[in-house]
């Protein structure tokens, strides 16, 4: 994104500030709403526009947050000439179009996670953004922050010896008839929404596993509780779960032969672990900000664009499609079809 990186006055010689990366949103949902009030905390960051399917609800947003243009169709986002990255906001179950429609439109794009409901939805996006030059990135938050990067560099240089286990849970509960996440027309269920962070966590740590093996409840179409064993060359195993009807830890660990490190409630979006080393007292890490926030998502985005890069090195294409790899293994291994796939067919049978 050439011009958005600094430039040269002509007049003096001296380089002026690079301006603003217009963003554009994509939908108008509580994320969107979330990720919106975080770019106002970064001083580098414009947001330019917002479209939605609905006019009505574009320009309620656009109100609420000041945002100067406010477009009733994806497509007119996507064509907005004062748009540099779109953020897509979409439940799940829409990503592929709107990314498609963006990507399509030689828009770069920032997509919230998961990235799509497959790796069969998600090859092409990313084939497309390659034909066509255009960044694309999955919005994983955690791959962005802080503490999580300290911690990989942490497990990188050995502080723990060679890794054998990865443990991670995410589960709440007391979701309200209609909820997104219990609908499966949008891709609801416990594995996609939730069960992504234990995936994606593991997959930072081990990368893709050789084995996957899971059991889950299904109900309505979705699944409510769902248990995770992955497993690799290497010997080591990563024991997940996510769940849509019990308020677990939110905790996750990271052991090796020489010590361990340890994550409090809130893994996902990190302030802060614990370093147990063989031998030593522990040690304590914290982040030099709150980790709940899209602020450090969306400045990676942004300064991929100024460097002109296509994608981040924190959240690489080929990561997210692996992501996607294991979480379709899943989906084999506890029978979960959205409406729509082949074999969607719902029981509330427990699968293996």
């Amino acid at each position: 994104m050439t011009d958005a990186t600094n430039e040269t006055n002509t007049t003096t010689g001296a380089e002026r500030p690079a301006r603003p990366v217009r963003w554009g949103i994509l939908a108008t949902g509580s994320i969107a709403a979330s990720f919106t009030e975080d770019l106002g905390r970064l001083p580098d960051a414009e947001v330019a526009a917002v479209g939605s399917r609905s006019t009505a609800a574009a320009e309620a947003f656009a109100r609420r947050f000041n945002i100067p243009r406010a477009h009733g169709s994806w497509a007119e986002l996507a064509a907005d000439p004062g748009v540099d990255v779109v953020y897509v906001a979409t439940p799940q179950n829409a990503h592929h179009t709107a990314v498609r429609e963006c990507l399509l439109a030689g828009k770069a794009v920032l997509c919230e996670k998961p990235f799509t409901l497959s790796e069969a939805e998600a090859k092409p996006l990313v084939a497309l953004a390659r034909e066509r030059g255009v960044f694309l990135m999955e919005g994983m938050w955690t791959y962005c922050n802080p503490v999580i990067r300290r911690m990989t560099d942490l497990v990188r240089d050995g502080a723990i010896g060679e890794v054998r286990a990865v443990h991670a849970d995410f589960g709440l509960s007391g979701l309200a008839p209609g909820h997104r996440l219990l609908d499966p027309a949008r891709g609801g269920g416990a594995l996609l929404d939730i069960g992504v962070y234990p995936v994606s966590f593991a997959h930072l740590v081990l990368g893709e596993p050789e084995e996957v093996a899971a059991w889950a409840r299904l109900a309505d179409g979705v699944d409510e509780n769902t248990g995770i064993l992955l497993g690799y060359a290497s010997g080591a195993l990563a024991a997940l779960s996510c769940s849509l009807v019990a308020d677990t830890p939110l905790r996750a660990s990271v052991t090796g032969t020489q010590g361990r490190i340890e994550f409090p409630r809130g893994f996902f979006f990190a302030e802060r672990f614990v370093l147990h080393r063989r031998g030593a007292e522990p040690e304590e890490f914290t982040g030099p900000a709150p980790g709940r926030t899209f602020v450090h998502q969306a400045a990676e985005v942004m300064r991929a664009l100024r460097a002109g890069e296509l994608e981040s090195p924190l959240v690489p294409l080929e990561g997210s499609l692996a992501v996607m790899r294991t979480l379709d293994a899943v989906r084999d291994r506890i029978g979960l079809r959205f409406p729509g796939e082949p074999g969607d067919e719902f029981s509330e049978a427990s699968s293996t």
